[in-house]
C-alpha cells in the first residue's frame, strides 16, 4: 500500500471487511467489530455531502471520538512498525478521518487524532518508504491543523448548531488541543487520556517531527516552547534535529517569536542552530559597510546571543566564531568594533541576571589569569575623572606579566591575552585620553605599552620596546605644538610624520587616533578640524578609517561632554559619508 496516495478520494472500503477482520483478530472482539464499522461509515460520509450525511456524522461524534481514544490507547504502546504489522490499513482511516471538517471539528477529536498520527511516526527512519511515510503523516498533520477556513460551509453549519460562529470555535477549539499538548508535555493530567507519567523518548521525538511543518503556525508557538525546555533524564537527545532546523529557520526569519528562555535551551541542545544564530548575525553586522555603532548594537540585542552567552557554555563557542573571524579578517576594525559591543551587551546583561556570583570569570575566559579579568571587566567611565590612571597602569602590568613572561622558559602567546584585551575597548579610549590630556611632563611608560601592545599585538618585546620610545617622542611633540599658541592644521600633521631615519615608525592607525583624538578633545582642535581631516582623508581606507573613528566618538558619548563638539562630529561624519 502507497502511503502517499493516500488523501481524500483515495483507496476506498469495499471489500475490506475480511481483511480488517483479520487484522483485529487479537483484538477485543467489539473493537475489531467496531474498527470495521468505522472505516465503512467514513467511506460512506466521504462519497456524499448531503445534509442527511451531515445528521449522520453529527449522530455518531461521540461515540467515534471514544473509538479513536481507545485506539489510541492501543496504538501509544506499539511502535510504529509493530502498529502496521497488526494494522496494515490504519492510516485508511486516519486519512479519511482527517479530510472530514465535521470529525475534527467535534471536541477532542482533533487532538486525539494527532496523537494517533504521532504513533505512526517513524523516530528514526531507515529506508525511503520510512521517510516517505513519515512525510506523508506530517503532510496529514499540517492539514489536521490548517484544515479549518472560516467559509467552509460544512464548519459553519457545524458550528452554528452549537449556537457559535466558525470564527469563535475555531481559536478556541485550537487553543485548547495546544494546552491539552503542552500540559501532557509537563506530565501533568491529559483530559482523560489518564497519562500522569511524563512522556516516553520516543512519544517526545515524534511529536518534535509533527511539528517540523507546523512551527511557523501562531497557535503552536506555545507547544514549540514547551518541547524546547521540556527537561527529562535521558542519556541522548529526544527531540529531532530537523525540529531544531525548522524552529532555528523560523526564529531568524522572524517567523515566529519566542521568549529567550526557549532561544536558550534551543542553542543548548542544538550546536548548529548557535552557530547558525551566529553567522546571522555576522551577516546582518558586516555586510553593510554603513552599519552604524547604534545598529550594530540593536542588532546584536535583538540577536538574543548576548543573554544566551551569560551561560558561559554559549559564550565560549560565540566568542571562538569572533575569534575565527578576527583572524580571518586581520583584526578589521568592523569585527573589533562588534566583539566589543558584543562583549559590553553580555556584560549588561550579567549585570541584569546577577550571575558574577553564579559564574566565575574565568569560566568565561578559561585561558586568562583571573585578576586580569576582573580588572578589564569593570567599567571604564564609571570611574570618575582624575583616578583613572592607576587602574590603566595595572592592567597594563598584567597585560606585561601575561606575554612577556619568561619563567617557564618560552614566551606565552601573546594573541590570547590580547584577544582578552580587545573585549574590552574602553579601556583603549580612556588610555588615549590619559595620554592626551595628561599635565605630566612625561607620558607614563605603562599607557605608552599598552596603546602599543594594542594596535601592534605582533611585535616581539624588543620591537615593542622601540615602538614606545617612538609613540612617546610623537607624543611630547604633539603636545608641546598644542601648548606653544595658535594650533595649524599642516604644523600639527607635519608633527605627527614620523623622520625617515626612524627605525620603527609609530603604526599609523595608532597615529591617526591620536591626531583624531587632539582634535576632538580639545577646543583649540575644534578650529581646524575640518581642513586636518580634509587632508588625513586621501585614500578610502582611511576615510573609512576616520569615518569609523567619528562614529565610534558618538556612540561612546561620554568623550563628547560640549554639545559643540557632538554637533562637530556628527556633521563631519555625514560629509564623509556621502564620499565614500
Amino acid at each position: 500500500m502507497a502511503w502517499k496516495t493516500m488523501r481524500m478520494g483515495g483507496t476506498r472500503c469495499c471489500g475490506e471487511g475480511t481483511a480488517l477482520l483479520s487484522e483485529m483478530a487479537q483484538e477485543p472482539a467489539d473493537l475489531a467489530s467496531d474498527y470495521q464499522f468505522w472505516l465503512q461509515k467514513l467511506s460512506a460520509w466521504e462519497q456524499a455531502s448531503s445534509k442527511e450525511t451531515q445528521r449522520d456524522t453529527c449522530l455518531h461524534l461521540s461515540r467515534f471520538q471514544e473509538f479513536l481514544r481507545q485506539m489510541y490507547e492501543l496504538l501509544k504502546e506499539m511502535d510504529s512498525d509493530a502498529i502496521l504489522e497488526r494494522f496494515p490499513s490504519i492510516g485508511q482511516l486516519l486519512a479519511k478521518t482527517c479530510w472530514n471538517p465535521l470529525i475534527l471539528a467535534y471536541d477532542e477529536s482533533q487532538k486525539i487524532v494527532i496523537w494517533c498520527l504521532c504513533c505512526l511516526m517513524n523516530k528514526a527512519p531507515r529506508t525511503s518508504a520510512e521517510s516517505g511515510r513519515n512525510s506523508w503523516i506530517q503532510g496529514l498533520l499540517s492539514h489536521v491543523l490548517s484544515a479549518f477556513r472560516f467559509d467552509m460551509k460544512e464548519v459553519c453549519l457545524f458550528t452554528k448548531s452549537l449556537g457559535y460562529e466558525s470564527i469563535d470555535y475555531y481559536p478556541s477549539l485550537l487553543k485548547n488541543m495546544v494546552l491539552s499538548l503542552v500540559s501532557e508535555l509537563r506530565g501533568s493530567h491529559l483530559n482523560g487520556l489518564n497519562t500522569q507519567s511524563r512522556m516516553a523518548p520516543e512519544r517526545m521525538m515524534s511529536l518534535s517531527q509533527v511539528c517540523v511543518p507546523l512551527v511557523t503556525l501562531p497557535d503552536i508557538e506555545p507547544l514549540v516552547e514547551a518541547l524546547l525546555t521540556y527537561h527529562g533524564h535521558e542519556p541522548q537527545e529526544v527531540l529531532s534535529a530537523e525540529f531544531f532546523e525548522a524552529v532555528t529557520e523560523a526564529f531568524l526569519s522572524e517567523k515566529i517569536v519566542l521568549p529567550t528562555s526557549s532561544v536558550v535551551s534551543l542553542w543548548f541542545r542544538h550546536l548548529p542552530s548557535l552557530e547558525k544564530a551566529t553567522l546571522h548575525l555576522f551577516e546582518k553586522l558586516f555586510s553593510s559597510k554603513r552599519n552604524c555603532l547604534r545598529r550594530m548594537e540593536c542588532c546584536i540585542k535583538e540577536s538574543l546571543l548576548p543573554q544566551a552567552a551569560c551561560q558561559p557554555a554559549i559564550f565560549r563557542i560565540v566568542d571562538e566564531m569572533f575569534r575565527f573571524v578576527l583572524l580571518e579578517t586581520d583584526g578589521a576594525p568592523a569585527v573589533l568594533a562588534a566583539l566589543q559591543i558584543f562583549t559590553s551587551c553580555l556584560v549588561e546583561a550579567l549585570r541584569k541576571e546577577n550571575k558574577q556570583l553564579k559564574f566565575a570569570l574565568k569560566t568565561y575566559f578559561p585561558y586568562s589569569a583571573p585578576c586580569l579579568t576582573a580588572a578589564l571587566s569593570q567599567q571604564p567611565e564609571a570611574i570618575p575623572q582624575g583616578h583613572r590612571l592607576q587602574p590603566l597602569l595595572h592592567i597594563s602590568q598584567l597585560l606585561r606579566e601575561a606575554v612577556e613572561d619568561c619563567t617557564d622558559g618560552s614566551h606565552r602567546n601573546p594573541f590570547e591575552s590580547w584577544f582578552l584585551f580587545v573585549h574590552f575597548g574602553g579601556w583603549v579610549d580612556l588610555a588615549v585620553e590619559e595620554l592626551l590630556l595628561r599635565e605630566e611632563a612625561e607620558p607614563p611608560a605603562g599607557l605608552l605599552w599598552l596603546l602599543v601592545f594594542y594596535y601592534s599585538p605582533q611585535d616581539r618585546s624588543q620591537q615593542r620596546e622601540q615602538s614606545m620610545v617612538e609613540l612617546k617622542v610623537l607624543v611630547n611633540r604633539l603636545l608641546k605644538l598644542l601648548r606653544s599658541g595658535p594650533l595649524s592644521a599642516m604644523d600639527l600633521l607635519e608633527a605627527a610624520e614620523s623622520p625617515r631615519e626612524d627605525p620603527r615608525p609609530v603604526c599609523g592607525q595608532l597615529v591617526r587616533r591620536l591626531l583624531l583624538s587632539l582634535l576632538f578633545w580639545t577646543p583649540e582642535g575644534h578650529a581646524i578640524v575640518w581642513e586636518a581631516v580634509t587632508h588625513m582623508a586621501h585614500t578610502d581606507a582611511v576615510t573609512h578609517e576616520i569615518v569609523g573613528f567619528l562614529d565610534q566618538t558618538l556612540y561612546r558619548s561620554h568623550h563628547l561632554c560640549v554639545e559643540a563638539s557632538r554637533k562637530l562630529a556628527r556633521e563631519l561624519l555625514k560629509e564623509l559619508q556621502a564620499q565614500v
